[in-house]
């Protein structure tokens, strides 16, 4: 086996592993929670060293995708803290990820029917995710969750509309799943907090990154 296939297998254990661990860690209190400072950054450094050891830095899509990953990389690291600073910092490293995979995937090409599909499937879909959030965000957070939303939007319509100009079903399979992971960050610090949204998001939101990151490899 090729030395970066090796490689990229090993970043996908190391997520496995460190996501195993991450969800113990997830909701303790003191020191029982300090283990999850160690687990959720090497979860995350799994997809980096699988998008690397994958070609990202070969191709321009490419390093956009492996900046969007950093960004997320980043957006993980500041949401393992529960200061509301820490979570706005953590809101705007994901949207910023988000416009960098958009980029990435406007920039590969895209399909006028399949972007006017996803459009018809996605307006009512935001306008159903804001009318359940909304009401539970209250004050200077209510701007950028809208502004989050829209993005996060946009970049899983612009992935399926580069499926019709060419680009692997990786792409908005991860997007899509990525899309459906945030909401249990949302309902986690919006609307109710419990160990079930983590249990469901966390394993979802890893999938998508790494599906994006075996997609370079195609």
């Amino acid at each position: 086996m090729p030395t970066h296939q090796t490689l990229a297998i090993a970043g996908s254990l190391l997520t496995l592993v460190a996501l195993a661990a991450v969800l113990c860690f997830e909701g303790r209190e003191g020191a029982r929670r300090r283990g999850l400072y160690v687990a959720k950054p090497l979860a995350s450094t799994g997809f980096l060293l699988t998008a690397a050891a994958n070609g990202a830095l070969d191709s321009s899509y490419g390093v956009a995708v492996f900046v969007a990953l950093m960004f997320s990389f980043w957006g993980d690291v500041f949401l393992m803290s529960k200061a509301v600073h820490w979570f706005r910092a953590g809101l705007f490293a994901f949207l910023l990820g988000h416009v960098a995979f958009a980029v990435a995937f406007a920039r590969s090409g895209q399909d006028a029917a399949y972007l006017g599909a996803a459009l018809l499937v996605f307006v009512p879909v935001v306008a159903l995710v804001a009318r359940w959030l909304l009401p539970h965000v209250k004050g200077g957070m209510r701007g950028p969750v809208v502004a989050y939303i829209l993005v996060m939007s946009s970049m899983v319509v612009l992935a399926v509309a580069a499926v019709g100009a060419g680009s692997l079903w990786f792409v908005p399979a991860g997007a899509v799943a990525f899309y459906l992971s945030d909401p249990s960050v949302a309902r986690e610090r919006f609307v109710s907090s419990s160990r079930v949204n983590r249990l469901w998001g966390l394993p979802l939101y890893y999938l998508a990154q790494h599906l994006f990151a075996w997609g370079l490899a195609g």
